[in-house]
């Protein structure tokens, strides 16, 4: 009699868990998961557009509209790969494939960059912006 009013009790607990669990408004460090993935991947490949710097790639030299270009053809061949803007950074703008040397960026002040850390931090001050309700 005691172990199956016991085991009708763990199903009502067990049923309310996955309840509430499955009725829960998502947390706000689950912002991620919402963000708007290709929108964000599209402001990526446009800040890269309008940056005005010259991109290092294999030893050759680029414009910035030619690395954009560039990283939309491997976005568009890795697009079933890619389900944040992290991972658009890692297959689209950090290595050749070719290669493997990291791509870079000189930036305003000469110094030379990898693109992947230079792309992460503007990523990282558009979501900021998007938090402060700024763009």
């Amino acid at each position: 009699m005691v172990t199956r009013y016991c085991h009708k009790q763990m199903v009502s607990i067990l049923t309310a868990l996955v309840m509430a669990f499955l009725f829960l408004p998502p947390s706000f460090s689950d912002a991620r998961q919402t963000e708007p993935v290709d929108e964000t991947i599209q402001y990526l490949l446009e800040y890269v557009a309008r940056s005005d710097l010259t991109f290092l790639r294999n030893s050759g030299r680029y414009t910035a509209q030619e690395a954009s270009e560039h990283m939309q053809k491997k976005f568009e061949h890795f697009r079933d790969e890619i389900d944040t803007p992290e991972e658009f950074i890692e297959l689209c703008a950090t290595r050749s494939l070719l290669s493997g040397k990291p791509y870079q960026v000189i930036n305003k002040h000469g110094e030379i960059v990898n693109t992947s850390e230079w792309l992460t931090t503007e990523l990282n001050a558009y979501r900021n912006s998007a938090t402060a309700g700024v763009r």
